[in-house]
């Protein structure tokens, strides 16, 4: 019987062994590939996030780009429609003005020139009234 004991996969002690011993070189290559893509993973992870600030700095000095170009433009268009807007303005201040004349209204600042001048000749006219007064009483 011993014969066949010998024979039986289940009793031969270099079978089991041999078979130990693939199951522990198993689990190693197992660990092994583990720690392998856990460290390919990390490694990767990081020339990932390099990438990316890479690409985010490249759009955003692109963005940066577009945005003052934008601004640019829209200051120009400000400054065109301020400076339409005041040639507009002095336009139509001009043509009231010129009607106002025709009609015989006249425009606030010549009324106050007229208000001066009447001022003056009010202030020569008591001058000349005391000299007046002052030469009939000689």
């Amino acid at each position: 019987m011993t014969d066949e004991n010998d024979k039986d996969p289940e009793n031969d002690p270099q079978l089991a062994a041999k078979i130990k011993g693939s199951a522990r070189q198993i689990w190693l290559a197992g660990l092994g590939a583990y720690t392998k893509a856990e460290e390919d993973t990390g490694r990767f992870f990081e020339r990932l996030v390099q990438e990316g600030e890479q690409l985010e700095n490249k759009t955003r000095g692109a963005v940066e780009k577009q945005i003052r170009s934008v601004e640019d433009r829209v200051e120009g268009v400000r400054g065109r429609a301020t400076g339409t807007w005041d040639k507009l303005e002095h336009l139509f201040d001009e043509r009231v003005s010129g009607a106002l004349r025709r009609l015989g209204i006249h425009r606030t600042e010549d009324i106050e020139v007229l208000a001066q001048r009447i001022d003056a000749l009010e202030a020569e006219v008591l001058v000349l009234r005391s000299r007046i007064s002052k030469d009939e009483e000689e």
